[in-house]
């Protein structure tokens, strides 16, 4: 079957297995991190909470590890002594959760400033469905769009509205729970959706965030059209997707999309990192505009959606 057709992934990155190399979970993450705080005015020392979003968590070259929690150990290796840490797991959603919790907490009070940090070494996934898929409606097809990667994210407290998160909202739709982002659908051959068990069609999907999204807008008496978003970042499950997702919220929003930013045809799907990852390119490309507006979009299995609306104004990585 051809992959890069059904997907629109060329390439993506895979770990060195080496342990010398670091590059299972851990060490990803912990690289991430170091980069993160580089780029940042802080130091690990400076951090009041340490949050680890990681899917996978191997450490120690093929060692899955539960406890100690790797936030612990993240901290640890980091110098962040006197943060608190904890793990948070909400499948391709981690990370936005992990940034959602901190969000709170710095809004609240509790802390002010921290890290968010996840690192997925997945190909053994994809390895594992290439031995034993046998078509591309193998409920296992999407593993083989998985990436390797890692990022981190340092937050503190907003004192500029040009540079600061204006919301985060997540939603969970529990009566599908047992369904997975990875399997295909009957009805979307080669969009790696949801699958079928509960009647729930492709176009009902597809349309979750936006009708999420226009819910929570108006609540607020606004419109998705005057939130003057100038980027978009889906989950980059793959370009296929990226577009059916766009197209069925300019229908249901009835307004233009912003610009889609998208790394999935050089790095496959990222799972938790996959946001992030784009956005760090994007700011890395030096094609940024300072003050610009980003709309940052989850989809995880789970079923997760919702939003994370961000004005940058700094924007060095």
């Amino acid at each position: 079957m051809d992959i890069e057709k059904i997907t629109g992934i060329a390439e993506r990155r895979v770990y060195d297995p080496e342990p010398a190399a670091g590059e299972d979970s851990f060490g990803m993450a912990l690289s991430a991190a170091r980069d993160a705080l580089e780029s940042s005015r802080y130091r690990a020392a400076d951090l009041d909470i340490v949050i680890s979003a990681s899917i996978t968590r191997f450490k120690d070259g093929s060692r899955f590890t539960f406890e100690p929690s790797f936030a612990a150990m993240l901290a640890g290796e980091l110098g962040a002594r006197s943060a608190i840490h904890f793990d948070v797991s909400n499948a391709c959603a981690g990370m936005m959760t992990g940034v959602w919790l901190l969000d709170r907490m710095i809004r609240s009070g509790a802390v002010r400033r921290g890290l968010v940090v996840s690192g997925e070494q997945a190909t053994r996934v994809a390895q594992t469905a290439a031995r034993e898929m046998t078509d591309s409606y193998d409920p296992q097809f999407a593993s083989l769009s998985v990436g390797d990667s890692a990022s981190a994210v340092v937050l503190d407290v907003s004192a500029d509205a040009a540079d600061r998160i204006h919301y985060i909202e997540l939603m969970t739709c529990s009566e599908y729970s047992h369904l997975c982002m990875g399997m295909p659908s009957d009805r979307a051959p080669g969009i790696a959706l949801y699958t079928d068990n509960k009647k729930m069609h492709n176009r009902d999907r597809l349309k979750l965030w936006p009708r999420f999204h226009a819910d929570f807008l108006a609540k607020r008496g606004r419109t998705f059209a005057g939130e003057e978003f100038d980027y978009v970042i889906q989950h980059q499950v793959g370009t296929r997707f990226i577009d059916y997702v766009n197209q069925t919220a300019e229908a249901e929003f009835a307004a233009p999309m912003p610009a889609s930013l998208a790394v999935v045809e050089r790095y496959g799907n990222t799972a938790t990192t996959s946001h992030f990852l784009t956005l760090g390119e994007h700011l890395r490309a030096g094609d940024a505009r300072p003050g610009a507006k980003y709309l940052l979009v989850p989809a995880a299995s789970g079923v997760v959606t919702g939003a994370l609306s961000a004005t940058l104004t700094n924007v060095g990585v």
